[in-house]
């Protein structure tokens, strides 16, 4: 093999061993992390109860529903 595809060939292969390496880690969020994550600080909005209210709000006005992680029936009660 050639010098100069040599010092390309080995850079490229670490690379890619290192990225490889990285995508192994598993669980990426192990249990007891979860509970940093579910953290009311990491809510967009910081009242929850307004911002469900708001969304209500939007639902009804715009007659569309969904997309938005909110599961429900479609009967309208919820």
């Amino acid at each position: 093999m050639p010098a100069s595809l040599c010092r390309l060939v080995v850079p490229a292969l670490l690379g890619v061993t290192s990225l490889l390496a990285g995508c192994a880690t598993e669980p990426w969020v192990r249990p007891y992390e979860r509970e940093r994550l579910a953290d009311p600080i990491m809510q967009v909005s910081r009242d929850a109860l307004a911002a469900k209210h708001f969304e209500h709000i939007h639902d009804v006005r715009e007659g569309a529903r969904g997309a938005t992680g909110v599961q429900g029936g479609g009967c309208g009660c919820n």
